[in-house]
């Protein structure tokens, strides 16, 4: 049976998290590809909405703004790419426990994973230690990016909508192009055109982002 290293334990105590169940915190950190009964996406699930409140909470209370706003910047920090790199400044891929052939795709430097490894060890914080604990740690990993200029500037899709409504254009269509490789390590190609304007695509480990990507590039070249 897997037991959680104790190299893994103290890697965890050390940056601030409550660990007793040992079963628990292997749990979060275990992807599906090693077969075991228990992976983390139950405790993704989880750290997800604990993720979302603490973000929300801590922009209530000291940014200013009206609603559109504050969701733009919560939408930010809390994507994907946001908790992977998070999870990358915390050294999680060393630590994460995958089947051999998914690490030796590459599954380690995965965005996706990373950030859904992040988010279940939020959620195995909060059953440990509560919210107040776990949102306490949201806000110190993300210190950088609360105080900096994440979600700030208006998001990709946001600023092509509007463009496309003030030049009296149709709303711009996302269409999927293609999607490769393993579950894992997927990558997507999307499509966004504007009809009787132009098109543009762009590449990324996901689909969100993917279209961000496009709607950005689109802007550059035709805005």
């Amino acid at each position: 049976m897997t037991i959680l290293a104790p190299e893994t334990r103290d890697w965890l105590i050390g940056h601030g998290f409550a660990v007793s169940d040992d079963e628990l915190w292997l749990e979060a950190l275990t992807h599906g590809s090693t077969g075991a009964m228990r992976d983390y996406q139950r405790l993704e699930f989880l750290g997800d909405r604990v993720l979302g409140l603490a973000i929300s909470d801590h922009l209530y209370r000291n940014v200013g703004g009206a609603e559109g706003a504050l969701a733009q910047r919560l939408n930010a920090l809390v994507s994907k790419s946001a908790c992977a790199k998070v999870a990358r400044h915390l050294g999680v891929s060393e630590h994460v426990v995958l089947g051999k052939q998914a690490r030796e795709d590459g599954a380690a430097k995965s965005t996706n994973i990373m950030g859904d490894v992040m988010e279940s060890l939020l959620g195995a914080n909060y059953l440990e230690a509560g919210y107040g604990p776990t949102a306490a740690l949201v806000h110190k990993f993300w210190a950088e990016d609360l105080d900096g200029k994440t979600g700030r500037s208006k998001h990709p899709k946001s600023a092509l909508q509007e463009w496309a409504a003030g030049n009296q254009r149709r709303p711009p269509e996302y269409t999927l192009v293609d999607r490769s490789g393993p579950d894992h390590q997927a990558i997507f190609t999307v499509r966004v055109e504007v009809r009787k304007v132009g098109a543009a695509e762009a590449t990324a480990s996901s689909k969100q982002e993917a279209e961000t990507a496009a709607a950005k590039l689109f802007m550059e070249q035709y805005g």
